[in-house]
């Protein structure tokens, strides 16, 4: 008689993922869950609602100032909360006028686009090679460059205008008479703007694959063929968020301009701005006032709000790899 033996049977898997199986899980704010762009990172209800109110009240003081720019004197004082009864555009002209607000615009849309253009065209090509060189010194520059950002401006005032001075009677040697303020602040721009961009740049060029410049190199491309024709392309979104924020942050710089430039032809619109409020002392025109503040701070808010998303995506493309 023979007996039929099962063979035994294989353990079967267990059905509950294990623990180091199972993904992370986010730690609840409230009855719902707000996650930030990068990984997990959650962000408190309390800190999503302060965000929230800190934008709206900026927000509304920005309309506020567009609506108050439309209004009399009169008016502005009877009613500073209300619209305007009819909207009085002659304060925008004479800002824009009167005020010196059309020529000063120029000089500010070409000294900062150019000091902006060659902070990124110096700073990309350094911030690069601080990423990819092995050598142990690079770690000393990058610790130098960060306590750079960390300097404030006010601390170099009166070396930056020692500096100008005697660069100004050299030029003027030199070139014959022919030399411009606005050049010289056009330099200390780039120069009190670069370490921020090298450090952002820095973090950026990290983050990137090393098999792009390895792959570049098995091809025969040379170094600086490699870096223009792929790795600036692959980190464009990082280059255009630090072009952005050294654009703004030029933009709204007044105190520069106020110890290296003297003539009020060359100034900035900031420096302008400031120029037409002390004036009000003497001459009441509050409209033409708001009206010079609408031109000076609606283009970059509303530059912010049209590729604010792709400035933070920018920022943080070197954080996680």
């Amino acid at each position: 008689m023979t007996t039929m033996t099962r063979p035994p049977r294989a353990p079967e898997a267990s059905k509950r993922p294990t623990k180091s199986s199972r993904h992370p899980r986010l730690r609840r704010t409230g009855h719902r869950r707000w996650t930030a762009p990068i990984g997990d990172l959650v962000i408190p209800r309390g800190i999503q609602v302060a965000l929230w109110v800190w934008v709206s009240f900026n927000l509304l003081m920005a309309v506020w100032v567009g609506i108050t720019s439309l209004k009399s004197d009169s008016e502005i004082f009877a009613t500073p909360f209300g619209l305007p009864a009819s909207p009085e555009w002659e304060n925008f002209v004479s800002a824009w006028t009167v005020s010196g607000f059309g020529g000063v615009t120029l000089n500010t849309i070409v000294i900062v686009t150019v000091s902006a253009s060659l902070t990124i065209a110096l700073g990309a090509p350094a911030a690069y090679v601080l990423a990819r060189s092995p050598r142990r010194w690079i770690a000393g520059v990058n610790t130098y460059t960060a306590l750079c950002v960390a300097l404030p401006v006010q601390t170099i005032l009166v070396p930056l205008f020692i500096a100008k001075t005697e660069v100004h009677q050299f030029a003027v040697e030199i070139l014959f008479g022919w030399w411009d303020d606005r050049i010289t602040l056009v330099f200390i721009y780039v120069g009190t703007s670069l370490p921020f961009t090298i450090f952002l740049l820095t973090a950026a060029f990290k983050g990137l694959p090393s098999a792009l410049p390895e792959a570049a190199a098995l091809d025969g491309a040379s170094p600086a063929r490699t870096f223009w024709s792929i790795m600036m392309p692959v980190a464009w979104p990082a280059v255009k968020s630090a072009f952005v924020l050294n654009f703004l942050h030029m933009w709204n710089e007044a105190l520069l301009v106020l110890v290296l430039i003297s003539s009020p032809d060359q100034q900035t619109l900031p420096a302008a701005l400031l120029r037409l409020y002390g004036t009000m002392q003497y001459n009441s025109n509050w409209g033409g006032l708001f009206a010079g503040v609408v031109i000076v701070i609606y283009p970059m808010i509303l530059l912010y709000l049209w590729i604010g998303r792709r400035i933070m995506e920018g920022m943080t493309s070197g954080a996680v790899k």
